[in-house]
């Protein structure tokens, strides 16, 4: 009784202390999170040594708290304003396309995604019983305190148990990672000891935010666990075996379904599992050219592959597999829609370390990736531009791409007014390269790229529009006179009528400011 008054009076205590707050961050859904003062919760959010596990001891971690139910409806309905604010200005602006937005045509997206903002928004002011602040469905409207998820379930905890390191985990994730592994899923650091005790002060605190916030704590017997690695093996089998094509494709959706859903899956996949990527992937490269010849078995290898290739230590053994970078090539030119933009995603994954760029830049990777970007769906173009970004990063492999035509394809996106920041972030990094001003000035881009400028609200796009400008154009010299004299006239026009890099120079981002200002 004495511990459930203590714990109860910690979290009235910080539901108060508003003052305290240091960050208010707003997630895409519009669900509200908060980050307390550190000297406050200096009590809070450490990690305990082993010999707090005695029987006397208190347990490890004390976690965030949740805002009281009438300061998260205030909180989610502003925060919903200002989606609706962003989504209108991206519809009357540019285009109507958000980076998370699906594989249809972005205006409408655009169009459908305010109209489920004004609805939403309808349900959190209206704080009607059945709407989304109910317990029916409080996630469609709360987003969990981070500190309350276990990280290898990604849900709420209703058993959070704490081991060796002082992290906390849902009781059966951990006992089933325990099982095959001495380490610390976070810290990655070895364990003295494969012991855990309940942490009562957590899940006393997860209770009082359920209770406050009205929705019901999830019951153990409840909770989806991912599957141990015997069972992936079996899924494995099943997806190579030629038994029956039905069965094949339907062993590859619940492996796909169970790499997004269980972190603990993707993270047996490669060390548990003998030949794991040998036998995800032969099923496709048996087809040969017909790969795409089953879209839906090819479409849940590939994102298996992708959510595989998210885990860190996984990347390496991916990339370095003799079937991963030619099967993920081809699936970019063969294959439906997703399947393209996953092997995009993928490839994206494994070339953010620097070993994996020289393995993927060296194949036939990067001309398909500029040819997703010059003619595919833009959400596949979006997962190739940030791919080649990354590559690219390599300058010797800047040539290649621009060779292949990737300044066109870069405008022709621009154009479109989708995702402009992406695709000028890439553009800036290609002007290093010799010839791609003159490119871009014979394709008329400058006085579209000024237009661009003039409108645009995004601090990425101003960046990297005035590093082209301002660093990159005003400063080439070629040796051709008029070309030059035509360039810096083109600016002065744009600097004359509308003042565009004075406003950077005054009102854009610190960056933006420093290049506006350069000599």
């Amino acid at each position: 009784m004495m511990r459930k008054m203590k714990v109860v009076m910690i979290f009235k205590v910080l539901t108060m202390m508003s003052s305290l707050v240091d960050v208010v961050r707003f997630s895409f859904s519009g669900a509200l999170q908060l980050t307390v003062s550190s000297s406050f919760l200096s009590i809070a959010n450490r990690n305990f040594p082993p010999s707090s596990f005695f029987p006397n001891s208190r347990v490890s971690r004390v976690s965030s708290f949740a805002l009281s139910m009438e300061e998260s409806t205030a909180a989610n309905a502003a925060t919903l304003r200002m989606e609706l604010k962003k989504t209108m200005t991206e519809i009357l602006d540019d285009g109507g396309v958000s980076e998370d937005r699906g594989e249809t045509d972005g205006a409408l997206v655009a169009v459908d995604e305010a109209v489920r903002i004004l609805n939403r928004l309808r349900e959190v002011e209206s704080k009607m019983p059945d709407s989304a602040t109910s317990s029916s469905s409080p996630a469609s409207v709360l987003e969990v305190p981070k500190e309350f998820k276990c990280m290898l379930s990604r849900a709420i905890m209703s058993e959070p148990v704490v081991i060796a390191s002082g992290q906390t985990y849902e009781k059966r994730y951990i006992q089933q990672w325990l099982m095959y592994k001495v380490t610390c899923p976070k810290t990655k650091e070895v364990l003295s000891h494969r012991l855990w005790v309940p942490n009562h002060v957590i899940a006393e605190l997860i209770t009082e935010w359920c209770q406050v916030n009205k929705c019901d704590l999830p019951k153990p017997s409840d909770a989806p666990v991912g599957l141990f690695p015997d069972d992936i093996d079996l899924l494995l089998e099943r997806i190579s075996s030629p038994s029956s094509v039905e069965d094949n494709t339907g062993a590859a959706n619940e492996l796909r379904r169970q790499t997004k859903r269980f972190a603990d899956v993707p993270a047996f996949f490669v060390a548990e599992i003998p030949e794991s990527i040998t036998r995800l992937l032969t099923p496709l490269s048996a087809l040969g050219e017909d790969i795409d010849s089953n879209p839906g078995l090819q479409k849940d290898i590939i994102t298996a592959l992708l959510y595989i290739s998210c885990l860190e230590e996984n990347k390496t053994a991916v990339a370095q597999h003799p079937l991963a970078i030619p099967l993920l090539t081809k699936s970019l030119k063969q294959g439906i829609a997703k399947t393209r933009r996953n092997s995009a995603e993928a490839l994206w994954e494994l070339s953010k370390l620097d070993s994996n760029k020289i393995l993927i830049g060296n194949s036939e990777t990067l001309e398909a990736l500029v040819h997703v970007i010059k003619e595919d769906h833009f959400t596949a173009a979006i997962g190739a531009a940030y791919a080649v970004f990354q590559l690219c990063c390599l300058p010797e492999k800047r040539d290649k791409v621009v060779s292949e035509g990737l300044v066109p394809a870069l405008i022709n996106r621009i154009k479109e007014r989708s995702f402009v920041y992406i695709y000028f972030a890439l553009l800036s990094l290609m002007t290093t390269q010799k010839g791609v001003i003159e490119e871009m000035e014979d394709l008329g881009f400058v006085d579209d790229m000024c237009s661009i400028l003039r409108n645009t609200s995004c601090s990425v796009t101003e960046e990297n529009g005035v590093s082209i400008v301002l660093l990159r154009m005003c400063g080439l010299s070629t040796g051709d006179r008029d070309r030059e004299r035509t360039r810096l006239k083109l600016i002065k026009e744009e600097e004359d009528k509308y003042s565009t890099f004075t406003k950077f120079a005054t009102q854009g981002s610190q960056r933006t400011v420093a290049e506006a200002e350069a000599p």
